[in-house]
Protein backbone atom coordinates (compact mmCIF):
# COMPACT_ATOMS: atom_id res chain seq x y z
CA UNK A 1 0.00 0.00 0.00
CA UNK A 2 3.05 2.14 0.58
CA UNK A 3 3.34 3.09 -3.51
CA UNK A 4 -0.80 3.79 -4.23
CA UNK A 5 -1.70 7.42 -3.51
CA UNK A 6 -5.11 9.05 -4.87
CA UNK A 7 -2.75 12.15 -5.21
CA UNK A 8 -0.19 10.21 -7.78
CA UNK A 9 2.71 8.11 -7.57
CA UNK A 10 5.68 8.55 -6.32
CA UNK A 11 7.20 10.10 -9.57
CA UNK A 12 5.88 12.91 -9.38
CA UNK A 13 7.47 14.08 -6.07
CA UNK A 14 10.71 12.47 -7.00
CA UNK A 15 11.61 15.42 -9.58
CA UNK A 16 12.91 17.12 -6.55
CA UNK A 17 9.70 19.31 -6.86
CA UNK A 18 9.37 19.74 -3.05
CA UNK A 19 13.02 21.41 -1.81
CA UNK A 20 13.81 22.80 1.25
CA UNK A 21 16.22 25.55 1.76
CA UNK A 22 19.67 25.03 2.93
CA UNK A 23 20.43 26.27 6.06
CA UNK A 24 23.66 28.11 4.94
CA UNK A 25 21.09 30.43 3.14
CA UNK A 26 18.05 30.53 5.57
CA UNK A 27 20.89 31.79 8.31
CA UNK A 28 22.27 34.27 5.12
CA UNK A 29 18.77 36.01 4.67
CA UNK A 30 18.28 39.26 6.24
CA UNK A 31 14.67 38.35 7.98
CA UNK A 32 13.20 41.60 8.15
CA UNK A 33 12.93 42.58 4.77
CA UNK A 34 11.63 39.44 3.28
CA UNK A 35 8.25 39.21 1.94
CA UNK A 36 6.54 42.06 -0.40
CA UNK A 37 6.80 45.81 0.07
CA UNK A 38 3.50 46.87 2.57
CA UNK A 39 2.92 43.59 3.25
CA UNK A 40 3.00 44.33 6.86
CA UNK A 41 0.53 46.94 8.31
CA UNK A 42 1.74 48.69 11.71
CA UNK A 43 -1.34 48.52 13.33
CA UNK A 44 -2.42 45.48 12.79
CA UNK A 45 -3.32 43.08 15.48
CA UNK A 46 -2.49 39.95 13.43
CA UNK A 47 0.13 40.42 12.02
CA UNK A 48 2.52 38.19 13.05
CA UNK A 49 5.84 39.83 12.90
CA UNK A 50 8.12 39.19 16.33
CA UNK A 51 8.51 41.57 19.12
CA UNK A 52 12.17 42.40 17.88
CA UNK A 53 11.00 43.10 14.43
CA UNK A 54 8.18 45.33 15.68
CA UNK A 55 10.31 47.48 18.48
CA UNK A 56 12.81 47.58 14.98
CA UNK A 57 10.12 49.35 12.61
CA UNK A 58 9.17 51.76 15.53
CA UNK A 59 12.98 52.76 16.19
CA UNK A 60 12.74 53.26 12.40
CA UNK A 61 9.52 55.37 12.38
CA UNK A 62 11.11 57.63 14.78
CA UNK A 63 13.63 59.22 12.07
CA UNK A 64 11.12 59.08 9.19
CA UNK A 65 8.55 61.84 8.84
CA UNK A 66 5.27 61.07 8.23
CA UNK A 67 4.33 62.15 4.53
CA UNK A 68 2.47 65.10 4.09
CA UNK A 69 -0.25 65.30 1.01
CA UNK A 70 -0.79 67.74 -1.58
CA UNK A 71 -4.11 68.68 -0.59
CA UNK A 72 -2.68 68.90 3.46
CA UNK A 73 0.30 70.89 2.34
CA UNK A 74 -2.26 73.40 0.27
CA UNK A 75 -4.58 73.84 3.81
CA UNK A 76 -1.95 74.98 5.66
CA UNK A 77 -1.00 77.58 3.38
CA UNK A 78 -4.54 79.11 3.01
CA UNK A 79 -6.96 77.04 5.27
CA UNK A 80 -9.96 78.36 3.11
CA UNK A 81 -8.53 76.29 -0.16
CA UNK A 82 -9.66 73.01 0.90
CA UNK A 83 -13.62 74.33 0.94
CA UNK A 84 -13.28 76.51 -2.41
CA UNK A 85 -11.42 73.79 -4.64
CA UNK A 86 -15.02 71.06 -3.40
CA UNK A 87 -17.25 74.06 -4.34
CA UNK A 88 -18.15 74.91 -0.71
CA UNK A 89 -18.02 77.58 1.54
CA UNK A 90 -15.41 77.91 3.85
CA UNK A 91 -16.46 76.95 7.81
CA UNK A 92 -16.13 79.64 10.15
CA UNK A 93 -13.14 78.23 11.48
CA UNK A 94 -11.41 78.58 8.14
CA UNK A 95 -12.28 81.88 7.94
CA UNK A 96 -11.35 82.66 11.25
CA UNK A 97 -7.76 80.62 10.79
CA UNK A 98 -6.72 82.87 7.38
CA UNK A 99 -7.70 85.90 9.36
CA UNK A 100 -5.48 84.42 12.05
CA UNK A 101 -3.12 83.91 9.46
CA UNK A 102 -2.94 87.04 7.37
CA UNK A 103 -2.30 88.94 10.65
CA UNK A 104 0.68 87.30 11.95
CA UNK A 105 2.31 87.56 8.06
CA UNK A 106 1.19 91.37 8.89
CA UNK A 107 3.30 91.49 12.34
CA UNK A 108 5.83 89.39 10.67
CA UNK A 109 6.41 91.96 7.69
CA UNK A 110 6.58 94.86 10.13
CA UNK A 111 9.40 93.58 12.43
CA UNK A 112 11.28 92.30 9.36
CA UNK A 113 11.36 88.50 9.67
CA UNK A 114 9.29 87.65 6.58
Amino acid sequence: MSGISSVGGRGVYEAGDQRNVKDSEVNEAERYKEGQPNSHKANDSKDERSIANKLDREAKRENESEPISKEARDSQADPTLPARKHGNEPSKGAKIDAEIQQEEEEMLKKKGIK
